[in-house]
């Protein structure tokens, strides 16, 4: 969804409150956080300590792909496959509630919950060095992560993503009416969530794109508009290196102040790509090269 207001950097580095973590946590975050809400009994502590630097050599690098929202992790199929081809490894999460995972929502989820879906992930399957990718809402996600998880984190990539200062919430930076118009959307499901948009507004026109996509989008809980995240490091990125990824044919505008306020980042990689807002789906091999490029 559409973001109005650029997140200023005096905001950014702004201290907040930091997000309730469990006893025994260690430095740097490499243990289990819950998100908040009815999570306590969800899951058990796991302790991992991420290996920010190691003396192997290896050209494979090793990628998170976290979708946006209404899409789930099969929306990645086309690029993991061509980053697969070149000896990659690719982990495409899906997000509580959404894709297959779809029977899981409920209204308690937030991005927290989002959040620890990744962090976890990245915590069991003992991931270090990730180069961690988050498309449109998925932005939110990764930035949470970092916040939790830095040193598992190689690189983080932006792909046309919202980007959100600590404490706000996307629903804080829409106006009133667009706000009320999703909530009422939303209240048609037995859980509030909004029903994805026609596939041309994520600018799938192709009809081979059309049909790859077909029924698989699913409702996004509108929780998590409502909810926010509470950075414990509140610079984004958590002083990890940054690029993003403007997709310029067309422009997304729901991203307009989320690539602005990337762009004006001097110590950020900014890269634009000739595509539509779903460059993953439409333009898998282009997409591939660019991530590799920025990711060497």
């Amino acid at each position: 969804m559409s973001s109005s207001r650029t997140p200023h950097q005096s905001e950014l580095n702004e201290h907040h409150e930091s997000r309730p973590t469990q006893a025994g946590q260690q430095q740097g975050g490499s243990s289990y956080i819950p998100a908040s809400g009815s999570s306590g009994d969800r899951s058990h502590s796991f302790a991992y300590e991420c290996q920010e630097d190691t003396d192997e050599v290896s050209d494979s690098l090793t990628f998170v792909l976290v979708h946006g929202a209404w899409h789930g992790g099969w929306c990645w199929s086309r690029l993991a496959a061509r980053l697969r081809a070149k000896g990659h490894k690719v982990y495409t999460p899906t997000l509580t509630g959404l894709g297959e995972r779809s029977h899981l929502l409920n209204s308690d989820i937030t991005l927290n919950t989002f959040v620890d879906d990744v962090a976890n992930l990245i915590r069991w399957e003992e991931l270090s060095n990730v180069v961690l990718v988050g498309h449109s809402f998925g932005g939110l996600v990764i930035s949470g992560v970092a916040d939790v998880l830095p040193r598992c984190i190689r690189q983080l990539i932006y792909l046309d993503a919202f980007i959100l200062p600590s404490g706000t919430s996307t629903f804080d930076t829409l106006p009133a009416k667009m706000v009320e118009s999703m909530t009422a959307s939303a209240g048609k499901s037995a859980v509030p969530a909004v029903p994805p948009p026609p596939l041309t507004v994520l600018s799938l026109h192709a009809a081979e794109d059309q049909h790859f996509v077909g029924n698989r989008l699913t409702p996004q809980p509108l929780s998590v508009y409502h909810s926010s995240l509470r950075l414990q490091n509140p610079v984004i990125g958590n002083a990890r290196p940054c690029s993003y990824i403007s997709c310029t044919q067309p422009t997304f505008r729901g991203v307009d102040t989320s690539r602005e306020w990337a762009r004006q980042q001097k110590d950020w990689e900014f890269r634009e790509l000739e595509s539509g807002h779903s460059a993953a789906i439409t333009h898998p091999d282009m997409l591939s090269r660019l991530l590799l490029e920025l990711a060497d």
